[in-house]
């Protein structure tokens, strides 16, 4: 059955051009890499040519932290998931220089990859870092992290699997906190209300390090599907 067409979804497409670089590295690295959503049901082992832990990354923004962790992991599969073309196109490039072959990339919505391509008890780790806080409350109902959606995600991970967020939101780290504590099927890693220490397999983004520096809090939350 269908999902449902959803009246909210949780970004904006912006209008942002990709750059020369960027659109020469997509135009060459797309059929390689690329994954369309209306391939439906998606197979690791056929994919990636290879079995492996299959770690999902939602929301990569432009990549860095993505590409980074594929090198770091170079036995582990991955698959992004991004709607910004200058965003794919600039992880593409990266693949392309650092010759990293373990990335897989969606351009499309993630509720939907979820529900179509993704099998359920399939993913090792889900990660979603500094999804858009939509701070002003009219716009709120917007965000990614709500409880349908956890719950959708605990689906598709695998008993034992990590789901890690981070925000750079104090209110909306309270939301995931609170969300996912009614959330069925999750355990908190860190104990019952607590923040996880950014472990080092996350890199710290340019952002990230001068917000440090300003003193801005980021907010790590990581929990374990029972």
């Amino acid at each position: 059955m269908p999902p449902k067409k959803r009246a909210i979804r949780s970004y904006v497409l912006r209008t942002g051009r990709m750059t020369a670089g960027q659109q020469q590295a997509y135009d060459q690295g797309w059929q390689r890499w690329g994954l369309q959503h209306g391939d439906g049901p998606l197979n690791p082992q056929q994919t990636f040519g290879r079995p492996g832990p299959l770690v999902l990354e939602i929301g990569f923004g432009m990549g860095q932290s993505l590409l980074a962790m594929a090198q770091a992991a170079p036995a582990s599969n991955f698959i992004g998931i991004e709607v910004h073309t200058p965003g794919v196109g600039k992880l593409i490039q990266g693949m392309q220089e650092q010759a990293v072959d373990n990335i897989r990339i969606y351009r499309h919505d993630a509720v939907e990859v979820l529900h179509d391509c993704i099998a359920e008890q399939s993913l090792d780790t889900v990660q979603i870092f500094f999804p858009d806080p939509w701070h002003k409350r009219k716009h709120q109902k917007r965000r990614l992290i709500q409880l349908a959606f956890v719950e959708q995600l605990r689906t598709r991970l695998k008993p034992g699997g990590l789901l890690h967020l981070a925000t750079d939101w104090e209110d909306y780290a309270s939301q995931m906190m609170a969300v996912l504590g009614v959330a069925e099927g999750y355990e908190n890693s860190w104990g019952e209300g607590q923040y996880a220490t950014r472990p080092d397999s996350r890199p710290l983004t340019k952002f990230e390090k001068r917000g440090e520096r300003l003193g801005h809090g980021v907010w790590d939350l990581m929990f374990t599907r029972v």
